[in-house]
């Protein structure tokens, strides 16, 4: 058995991916398949990542939806240094949301959650 996080988009993975792939420097792209022809064409049908040893489901959603991502699931990270969880809050964040700012919140030495341009949200902690 392998459980896989899947990521659901509207037209905007290929930007996603690109988003993560300079956002983590562990980033690994396994497979990305694109739409060839039609309304999604070169949108992604389906692609897999592995960021931090997590593998990564992410596709356009070809029929439009009504919801989107929730702060009520997201991907947690623990960083190797400072240094790395700021860099990743930075890039991750830019053009998102803050929902916690760095700080200590008694539970480790930094953490922050942000929910990035796309909807994801990441908490990245610094034991």
């Amino acid at each position: 058995m392998h459980a896989t996080p899947s990521l659901m988009f509207q037209g905007q993975a290929r930007d996603a991916l690109a988003l993560y792939r300079e956002a983590f420097g562990d980033y690994e792209e396994l497979l990305r398949q694109e739409h060839a022809e039609g309304p999604q064409a070169g949108q992604i049908a389906m692609a897999r990542i592995r960021i931090a040893g997590l593998e990564i489901m992410l596709y356009d959603s070809p029929p439009i939806h009504d919801f989107t991502f929730t702060p009520s699931t997201s991907t947690f990270i623990t960083c190797d240094d400072e240094a790395q969880l700021r860099r990743l809050a930075d890039v991750l964040g830019e053009g998102g949301a803050v929902l916690m700012p760095i700080d200590n919140y008694g539970f480790s030495t930094l953490f922050t959650w942000i929910v990035d341009r796309f909807g994801v949200s990441w908490q990245l902690n610094l034991l």
